[in-house]
């Protein structure tokens, strides 16, 4: 679905990542995993056409997409699930659901939403600003399926919401996975990431220097927190 080959990004002179291959297959949850500063957001911004000090190969269902401007790229189905979760105040929760243009047959419905987030059912009236961390997280998800996303890149879905909430945000995106939506996932939280991810990619200093299945990825748990200084 994916695949970014021999990628490298720099800001200004300094040079932030190094030839980096990263790729997500169709129903697969893939983690990037490091300490902040290790490269993970440059990289997603790389990939869905944000950044523009780059070299390398961007390929997107089988389509080269390198030179691709961001809203071309959204257009042929990548969803960006923004760390900040860019919810617009001034909107209710529908209006925030019903603002992006829908890109492809596999938009989910204003009933498919509702039914998938029980939350936001209950508060499609309220105004952006009164939702909850967890119920902003939900709505940004819940916007990128709206355009029909067959890929979602997700920028630290679990940061700073409680572990109930935590729990929730893990069944939506088992339930995404099930939908044959890939998904790539900027995520710190190594716990978390060891229960939605099928691999894991494992960045320092702008360089993947290893990639893990989950198996080896949860044996290896307490080294990773320790690497990660978390």
């Amino acid at each position: 679905m994916l695949e970014a080959t021999g990628l490298s990004a720099w800001y200004g002179e300094a040079q932030a990542l190094h030839e980096v291959d990263v790729r997500v297959g169709e129903g697969e949850v893939v983690t990037l995993v490091g300490r902040n500063g290790a490269g993970k957001t440059t990289l997603v911004r790389c990939l869905i056409g944000l950044h523009r000090q780059v070299s390398g190969a961007v390929s997107f269902l089988d389509r080269d997409v390198t030179r691709m401007p961001a809203h071309q790229r959204a257009r042929a189905g990548m969803g960006w699930v923004q760390d900040d979760r860019g919810i617009y105040a001034s909107l209710t929760v529908e209006e925030n659901l019903l603002l992006p243009p829908t890109v492809s047959g596999r938009a989910w419905t204003l009933k498919q939403v509702y039914e998938a987030f029980p939350e936001l059912a209950g508060r499609r009236k309220a105004g952006g600003t009164t939702l909850s961390g967890g119920e902003q997280q939900m709505l940004a998800i819940a916007r990128a399926l709206r355009t029909g996303a067959c890929l979602l890149l997700m920028d630290e879905p679990s940061e700073g919401l409680a572990p109930v909430v935590v729990a929730r945000i893990r069944e939506i995106i088992r339930q995404i996975k099930a939908t044959g939506v890939g998904i790539l996932l900027i995520e710190q939280n190594v716990t978390f990431a060891a229960t939605v991810a099928d691999r894991h990619y494992l960045l320092s200093q702008g360089r993947i220097v290893e990639t893990l299945d989950n198996s080896d990825f949860r044996r290896r748990e307490g080294e990773l927190l320790k690497h990660l200084g978390i």
